[in-house]
């Protein structure tokens, strides 16, 4: 992680795909904590005042709230596996943003561009674990996290962990997707974040897509950005450019202090 990040997380994201059972699973058992501590970074200073209330579970999201997560609790004492999504948190809920991520998996899906969409997801992730969703694209939409379904981060980290690349690019059924997703929210402010090159093979008006949604920001990769560039500037979106998967985190706190 000091001398090579991105090779690291790269290897990291291929592990989690291995055929051997043990190390598929120590991988991204691994991948999991390492992802959600880097997401950790770079977050936007809160804004507003909070306030205490029930949370989903997350690892680092606050304390046990026992009353909630009895049912959970009553069944581990009877030696079944405890189900991180029905234990429940007491923690901060601040005055915050409803997020869409949208990842697209049309083209290659292993080592280092696996691992910046399973960053970038843990960074939404960390931002507003109660209010965002995560869509995979390429030929076909998927929502690998509803706006309004809990999940634990740690499960939809490896659930991204698990997309490989295919096919074609449906660029406008993905932003339509994320207006639908993000209408679920009641959220002051919904952002969606189009990680992509933005370059669409599927027949579809991706630009009216996009006016559907109340703020859009694109991160495209450094190394080939200039049609997301120019589908940026068409639709007003607020563009940023990024090398590997250890500098998403920055790259999204200035893609989002932009809009902020």
């Amino acid at each position: 992680m000091q001398n090579s990040p991105d090779e690291m997380l790269g290897l990291l994201a291929d592990l989690t795909g291995a055929t051997d059972p043990k190390l598929r699973e120590l991988a991204r058992r691994l991948a999991g904590r390492l992802m959600l501590e880097l997401g950790n970074r770079g977050q936007a200073r809160p804004r507003g005042i909070g306030k205490m209330v029930e949370l989903p579970y997350r690892a680092d999201g606050g304390d046990l709230d026992v009353d909630a997560s009895l049912d959970a609790i009553g069944e581990a004492r009877a030696g079944l596996a405890v189900d991180p999504d029905r234990l429940r948190i007491r923690g901060w809920r601040k005055p915050g943003t409803a997020f869409c991520l949208l990842l697209d998996r049309s083209g290659s899906m292993g080592g280092q561009p696996l691992a910046t969409s399973a960053v970038a997801t843990a960074s939404i992730a960390s931002r507003n674990p109660d209010d965002y969703s995560v869509i995979a694209f390429g030929k076909d939409v998927v929502v690998t996290k509803s706006q309004d379904v809990p999940k634990s981060s740690e499960r939809v980290i490896n659930d991204v962990l698990t997309l490989r690349g295919y096919g074609t690019t449906d660029l406008a059924g993905a932003l339509i997707a994320a207006q639908q997703q993000l209408t679920r929210s009641r959220a002051g402010r919904r952002i969606a974040i189009l990680l992509s090159d933005c370059r669409a093979t599927v027949d579809g008006d991706a630009i009216a897509a996009a006016a559907g949604i109340d703020e859009l920001v694109v991160i495209a990769p450094a190394e080939d950005h200039d049609e997301a560039t120019a589908f940026a500037l068409k639709v007003g979106a607020v563009i940023s450019l990024v090398n590997g998967p250890s500098e998403i985190p920055e790259v999204l706190a200035q893609a989002l202090e932009a809009r902020l």
